[in-house]
């Protein structure tokens, strides 16, 4: 097809930017809102198109240049073109269209966004793949190896991991770097975990007795969170987790092993609600239905949803927002350079 030039309007959750032809929506990765482009087009449907980038011919003030050779080719970061403030701006417009289109919100009361500490060298882990003598990620466009020298956002220690397992001429396979394996889940960005657990510290009732926290890990939270509480419970399936959790219990603290769908309910039960503080932290998936249905029964006074996924927060704020008010939305931003986006947000009766 031949080259057509449009105007960028605005950029998806996920990256990419959004512009119109013949009365479509055509999606363009590697672009900024208010750039006139250039693109082709690579695959159309029936109100949409996805295209590729010839060339900016209007560039964005908040254009820069990529610190990564492998930026566009490689499939981990989206927004290395795009100045962090503006990076910031766009993921922040992005959790607030996702909780107002797919929540249905009205009043989403959003908190200027937090930013990495670090906007490179942040990553403490990095997994890589190595097959047919490439070492590396995969490409944005195909399920295809990239050869990999060196990744801009990893921290030193990963990068000087990944040059010693390029010389060593690794069998072929995945492998972590920059840190030990683990079988549980704990963050990569370790200035901007701090960051959130400030803003959650903050965020705390005062006043209030007990602290909930569902889908603990291996006491993230619930640790840090301790003297401000009489009682601590941390629920969490994986038992590795729990075990580490344990281990480093203070005297307020007890951790559950379960579902937290399965024990969360006993302990909602046993707590008086209108001294409870409920965090939730829950995979990408969301809050199952009767963890939403648990909650709402039992209503404790206060609750922080810790989510990295704008969409099903959007789903379950929902129906939380039926009972709850929606008191804060804060952006956090844990993976700069990438699509990704944490948000704190905070209900209260």
């Amino acid at each position: 097809m031949p080259p057509i030039q449009i105007l960028i309007q605005d950029i998806a959750f996920g990256g990419k930017g959004v512009g119109r032809a013949d009365g479509m929506a055509v999606f363009v990765p590697f672009v900024i809102t208010g750039e006139a482009v250039t693109v082709r087009l690579t695959k159309t449907k029936k109100k949409f198109a996805e295209a590729e980038l010839i060339s900016v011919d209007n560039p964005s003030p908040d254009r820069v240049e990529p610190r990564c050779p492998y930026f566009g080719a490689c499939g981990g970061c989206a927004y290395q073109h795009i100045a962090y403030p503006r990076q910031l701006e766009i993921k922040s417009a992005q959790v607030e269209q996702t909780l107002r289109r797919l929540g249905r919100l009205a009043d989403v009361p959003m908190r200027p966004a937090i930013g990495s500490p670090r906007q490179y060298g942040y990553r403490n882990r990095i997994r890589v793949h190595a097959e047919d003598a490439a070492i590396g990620f995969y490409r944005n466009d195909r399920h295809e190896l990239l050869d990999v020298a060196q990744c801009p956002i990893a921290t030193p220690e990963a990068n000087d991991q990944l040059a010693s397992l390029r010389r060593s001429l690794a069998g072929e396979g995945d492998y972590i770097l920059g840190g030990h394996r683990q079988d549980y889940f704990v963050q990569t960005n370790d200035g901007a975990a701090a960051a959130l657990l400030d803003l959650v510290r903050s965020l705390l009732a005062p006043g209030l007795e007990t602290l909930i926290d569902a889908y603990c890990g291996a006491g993230f939270f619930a640790r840090a969170l301790a003297p401000a509480f009489s009682h601590v419970i941390g629920i969490e399936e994986n038992e590795r987790a729990v075990e580490i959790a344990r281990r480093a219990a203070g005297p307020k603290e007890s951790y559950i092993a379960g579902d937290v769908s399965l024990r969360l309910g006993e302990v909602l039960v046993s707590h008086p609600s209108a001294g409870a503080c409920l965090i939730l932290d829950p995979p990408a998936a969301g809050a199952s239905p009767r963890v939403i249905d648990l909650i709402l029964g039992a209503s404790p006074a206060q609750i922080i949803y810790v989510s990295c996924n704008p969409a099903t927060l959007a789903r379950d704020l929902e129906i939380l927002c039926r009972k709850y008010k929606l008191t804060g939305v804060t952006p956090l931003d844990m993976f700069p350079q990438t699509a990704e986006i944490e948000v704190v947000v905070e209900l209260r009766l």
